[in-house]
This record gives structure tokens, sequence and C-alpha cells, in this order.
């Protein structure tokens, strides 16, 4: 390992640096043959150097994945260790290097966070079993090798027009979850850190620093098993048990000591044992196995950051960043500087997961459901992210970065368009006036009110301040949030949510929960009726942020109208309490509440009595009337917002606010889909409310709807005995045949 070090800082070209390295691991392991096979981004493994085979058939000799020994290896990613080579079944003969004379053979993978870029291989004349500390050896080197390659040192090597595999263009299909397209380059959300320093100049002590380091890791892991904010039993408890396990597995524990001893330092120990575990997870099919090697995976992310502190910052220097995840809240995301973000890819996902909405209210494009993308990319890759068709072109070609470039270039046209239906009234064909409302939680998100032309702010999620803050946001700061939003918006209305915290979106300075099912837990109005001087704070900020103005304030996921009832005293007393200490008050306050759970749909004329508007969010209503997990991507995409059973509950809403003549608006996802508001329109909702970069699609549609015309039909559909699971495909049919955009 000393020489092999001294190798790669001498001034030497490219290829007599491999070949050196070829000799010397050779002479080391007393082996009368070294090579090294390179993946090509073609798919094949190409010898890039060797010590005892004809030198003559470098860069000459070639397999292809799954051909011979050195192609098994490459495809499973596990080393072979024979006697005799030529008598395995997968033995392929290659005359032009002249290894028939050669029986005993070790070949181990090239790895590199899970991929294998290439094999290593050492071959002896006589028939022997290489130790086990020898295969180990190897396997060290081989990590080195990786470095080279993903380095860039090989390339050019080949003959003209080869790329390596690292580099190979990679295209994925998942889920398009937020339309358009963005091109720029990869940010992994969770890098690897990158380990720079390889080799130890000392190995007692760097087994000694790895210890130090395994002993914090798992102290940290104990501290959060003892903490009483977490529950004793549940799923959650087995996930922390089987880590604390993982971390005291010796045989863990072994392969990194091993591997420190054989001449790395401890945090490239990890990253090689890591790799290896990484590269046969990936041929694994049994999830349950799975799961508990990501579980490792994660342990060994935690065990390097612990050797070696924080990462670089991953926007610097990238002016055009697409954030790729395995998966990430809400938050998480609004950590990135927006300016810099143009996408983002999830290998996880669903169209309702608040990451994703979130991501649509900055107008990214988001392709979730995207399996592997975080082992293929790198830091700074080329990337584009198509969120009309959910397809990501990881490394493109130039050929279809121009194709993109050219389908930029028609979306700017088309979005030219929808600016100038901006001043046109939303009024359809027959009359009926529908208004336009937008979703926004961030200041970033006030510019776009005019630009989108919308009508006003149907739902301002206030809980994204506590969300991006480290701390309990003070009145004061909440007060000036609230009036700068009523400033941007002027005279057109603005609808307050209150905090709507807990479930998925975890504020950690309000104190820690651990809960079974936390969608349907402590959360929301729950948690703000048994926490009222923090409702009364943000209450009062809002009060006196809209001291001249219309308030309008929604409560969220109210179940029972004791707590619509609990809600109002609230906001009587803190009415009471500025009345009483003379401060400027709204000109009128108006209290709405959202329909998210099931059980007001038995309710509603009650509950109309206790409120101006009510808002459906249809998010939690549809997650909770499916019985379906809105993050859970194996059914997330099962059953269908636009069937019948749902249809029909959106349509009770809709006539209980008629009925008792009170504002009912729609703010969920469904309200940003053209085909999805054409059926709000037919089943009645005259104001809906979605991101901001929908309303114009949504209201090229509206522009040619007869919504009288539909209204009747949907209803015929409704009660036809013999109606499909989703009226989906009669909406689109209705809409081709009348011309309308969907």
């Amino acid at each position: 390992m000393r020489r092999i070090r001294e190798l790669m800082a001498e001034p030497l070209a490219a290829q007599a640096r491999l070949d050196e390295i070829m000799r010397v691991i050779a002479a080391n392991m007393v082996a009368e043959v070294c090579s090294l096979y390179v993946l090509r981004a073609d798919g094949v493994l190409e010898l890039y150097a060797t010590e005892g085979l004809n030198p003559g058939s470098v860069h000459l000799a070639q397999l292809r994945l799954g051909e011979g020994l050195v192609g098994t290896i490459a495809v499973t990613a596990r080393l072979l260790n024979l006697q005799e080579a030529q008598k395995h079944p997968a033995f392929a003969f290659l005359p032009e290097t002249g290894e028939e004379i050669y029986n005993s053979f070790l070949g181990v993978p090239v790895l590199r966070a899970g991929r294998t870029l290439g094999v290593l291989v050492v071959q002896n004349r006589a028939k022997r079993t290489y130790r086990d500390e020898e295969a180990e050896a190897l396997e060290t080197v081989a990590m080195v090798v990786a470095e080279m390659i993903a380095a860039g040192g090989l390339e050019g090597l080949s003959r003209p027009g080869v790329s390596l595999d690292l580099k190979r263009p990679h295209s994925f299909t998942g889920a398009g979850l937020s339309e358009g397209i963005g091109l720029g380059h990869v940010v992994l959300h969770e890098p690897r850190v990158v380990v720079t320093n390889l080799f130890n100049e000392d190995a007692a002590s760097e087994v000694e620093r790895l210890g130090r380091a395994l002993e914090t890791l798992r102290e940290s892991i104990e501290d959060m098993l003892q903490r009483r904010d977490i529950a004793v039993d549940g799923e959650h408890r087995a996930v922390l048990e089987a880590y604390r396990m993982f971390a005291h597995d010796r045989g863990w524990v072994r392969r990194l000591e091993e591997a420190v001893r054989n001449g790395l330092t401890a945090e490239a120990a990890v990253e090689k044992v890591q790799s290896d575990m990484r590269a046969r997870m990936m041929h694994l099919t049994d999830p349950y196995i799975r799961e508990r090697l990501h579980d490792f995976d994660d342990l060994a992310n935690r065990l390097l950051r612990q050797l070696m502190g924080g990462g670089e910052d991953v926007l610097d220097g990238v002016g055009d960043a697409i954030v790729v995840a395995r998966s990430m809240g809400a938050a998480e995301l609004l950590d990135y500087r927006r300016e810099q973000l143009r996408g983002l890819v999830l290998e996880e996902g669903a169209a309702t997961s608040h990451v994703v909405i979130v991501a649509r209210a900055l107008g990214l494009p988001v392709v979730a459901q995207v399996k592997g993308a975080v082992s293929m990319a790198e830091n700074r890759d080329a990337i584009i992210v198509d969120g009309d068709d959910g397809t990501v072109h990881l490394r493109p070609p130039a050929e279809l970065e121009s194709l993109y470039g050219d389908k930029v270039r028609f979306r700017a046209k088309r979005q030219e368009r929808y600016r100038e239906l901006r001043d046109r009234p939303s009024v359809t064909k027959d009359g009926t006036p529908i208004h336009l409302m937008m979703n926004a939680g961030l200041l970033v998100d006030l510019p776009q009110l005019a630009e989108a032309g919308a009508q006003g702010i149907g739902l301002f999620r206030t809980e994204l301040q506590f969300l991006v803050a480290s701390t309990m946001p003070r009145m004061r700061d909440q007060e000036r949030l609230y009036a700068a939003v009523l400033d941007a918006a002027s005279e057109a209305p603005v609808t307050f949510r209150t905090l709507d915290v807990g479930g998925d979106k975890v504020v950690p300075y309000l104190g820690g929960f651990s809960e079974e099912n936390p969608a349907l837990g402590y959360r929301a109005l729950r948690l703000a009726l048994d926490r009222p001087g923090l409702m009364r704070t943000q209450l009062r900020a809002l009060l006196k942020a809209a001291a001249g103005r219309e308030l309008r304030v929604m409560f969220p996921m109210v179940t029972d109208m004791g707590e619509m009832r609990q809600a109002r005293d609230l906001l009587s007393r803190e009415i009471a309490h500025l009345t009483k200490f003379g401060h400027a008050m709204p000109t009128s306050v108006k209290i709405g509440a959202m329909i998210e759970v099931p059980a007001l749909l038995y309710q509603l004329d009650e509950l109309m009595r206790l409120v101006d508007f009510v808002s459906v969010g249809s998010n939690d209503l549809f997650q909770f009337f499916n019985a379906v997990d809105r993050g859970n991507s194996r059914v997330a995409s099962r059953f269908d917002d636009l069937s019948p059973p749902f249809l029909l509950a959106l349509k009770s809403i809709a006539d209980a606010g008629a009925r008792n003549g009170v504002g009912v608006t729609l703010c969920g996802e469904m309200a940003g889909r053209p085909l999805a508001a054409m059926a709000l329109i037919g089943l009645g909702f005259r104001s809906i409310s979605m991101a901001p970069p929908a309303i114009g699609p949504v209201k090229a549609m509206l522009l040619e709807l007869d919504a009288t015309d539909l209204s009747r039909r949907m209803e015929a559909w409704m009660a036809d005995p013999e109606r499909p699971l989703s009226l989906r495909q009669r909406l689109v049919d209705f809409a081709e045949a009348n011309g309308i955009p969907h």
C-alpha cells in the first residue's frame, strides 16, 4: 500500500502509473498475472492494464457483461476464488491474452458507491486457493483503483470515442408529479462523503480512531432509545433496536478493522465495506433484507460523518441545481436557495407528499419513484428532469440536450399564451364565473399572485414559517410575515390557515413525539387546541397584522363541532384582549374550517352554521376517504380522485355550501389539474385554489367549458348504476369532443 501511495503521487502518465500498479500488486501477492478490466459505457469490459498477460492485448481484449469469469464478477459484484479457472462453467477463453497456461484465479469487483466500475484479477499457474487475507488485500487495492477511475484518471487511455461507464448516459422512467422541464446539474441531497485520504500512516492509531467513532455512534443510538418522547413500543422502536444491533455487529466491525490493517484510513475502510454492501444490495430481491441492508448503509453514512465531520456546500458553484434524493421533507427542500434550484428527483414520493406540494408551489418540475437515481448519480453530473412525461436523463448526450432545449422554448411560448389570458375574466362559455385562487406559504410565492393572474390567496400555509425556522418564530416575526402577505395581496382576499404541523411536518422545537400512524395522530388543530398559548400567539399576530383590513382565518383538520367552537372561542378572546388595550382591529374577521376528515361529511349543515366559509383539503380528505397513505408510492396511485364515490362526497360539500349560503373553495392538488378542475366545476365548485403555475392551464380550460352542460352530464354519469370505477375517461372524451384543453 505504501508503494501504491507513492505511485499515486509520482508524475507519471496514466497508463504508466496503471502498469506499475499492476506490477506492484503482482509482486506483493506473489502472482504471475495481475490485470485490470474497466467497464465502458457500452457495457464492455476492456483490458486496460496487465502484468503477465500478452501486453499487446491491452485495450484490445474485451468481454461483455456476464461473459466469462470477469463478466460474471462485474454482474454479481462478488469475488471469484478458483483453483482451476478453466473448469468453471462461466470461463471464456481469450486467445490474444495468452492466459491458457494459468490455473488459479482470484477476481474482485472494482466498486464505488455500490457501482461496478471494473474487475481486478490475479492469476497463477499453480493450482491454489487464495487466502482470505489475500482476497481482502486485493479488494482494498480495487478501492484505490475505483477512485482513480472516478477521478477521471483513466480517461483517454482507450481508443478515441470510448467512454467509461461512470460517465455513461442513463435514462429513468418515474412518475411526473410537477410539470415542467429542468436542465441542470445534480446536487445529491445526502451527498456521499468524499474520502480523499485513503492510506494510513499508522494502522494502530487508525483502528483506535475507528473505535472511538463507533463508540460515539453507539452512544447516539442509545440516546435515541432512551429519550422519553419516544414511545416504548412500535415500528420505530424496532428500527432503532436494529440500528443498535448493527452498530455492535462483530462481523461488520471486523471487516472495518481488517481494511484498516490492510493500509486504509478509518474513513476509507468504512467506504470500502459500505461499497461492498451496496453492491450486494443491488442484486437482492427480498424487500425485508434490502431494507435491513439500507439500515447498514445509513449506519455507514453516519459513521463516515462521525469520522470526517460535515461535507462540502453542495450548492457552491452550482447555479442550476437539480436535487436528487431518496426522500426528503418539505423543510429540507426549503433549506436550499430557491434561485439556484431547477428541479427535484425522488426515489420515493407521491403527488400529495408535502415536499412535492412545496416544489410545485416553487414552480419546480418533479419526477418521483426513480429507483436507483441516487446511486447512479454523482454531484455535478448533467441531468434533465421532465416532469411532463416523468423521465429523468442523467448525463444526457448532446443531441438529447438540444432536443430538450427546443422543448423548453416551446413551453416558454405556451406560457406566453397563458400570460395573454391573465387579464381575461375567469368565466366559462355559458357565463359561469369561477374564482381562481393560488396556494402560497412563503414570501417568495407572492410575486406570482400578479404574474399568474390569481384572484387572491385561497390558502396561505402559515406552518412553512415554522418548518424553516430553527426556533419558534416570535409573535413579532409572525405579524411581520402576515402583514407583508396582506400588503402584497393589496385588495385581493387572503385566507390564512392556522398552524398545521404534526404528522409528516415535524417541528423539533415543539417537542418530539412518536406515533404509530402520525397522519391520523396528534397534529393540526388537535395539537393547537392542547397548546392554547401557541394558538393564541398566532391568532394575535394575525389580528394585529390585519388591522384596517379583512382577516380570513381557517382552522385545519376539524373533526367535530366541539373543536370548532373551541377554536372560535380562542379567537374571540384574542379579539376582546386587543380591543381592550386599544389595538387597531381588522374591519371584519371571517372564520373558516378545512374539510379534510370524512366525519365532517355527516355534520355539514351544523358546520356551516358556525363558519363564514369552508375549504376542502382534497389531499387529506382523499387519503382518509380511501385509507390511502399519500406518501406511499405503492398505494397512492391505486385509487383515482375522479372516482364516483369521492366525487359524490365533494358534491355533497358544494351542495351544502349553496344550501347554507356559505362560500366553498377547494384548495387541494386536484384543483391544479385541468381535467380534475373541470370535474370540480361540474360538481358545483365556483372557487378553486392551486399552485400558481397551474392557473394558466386551468383558465385556458374553463374559458372553453360549458359548465351547465358538464354539470348535467356528470349528474347522469354518477347516477348510472353501470358507471365505471373512474369518470376520468368520460371527462377526457367530453373535453376532446368540445375542444377543451385538458
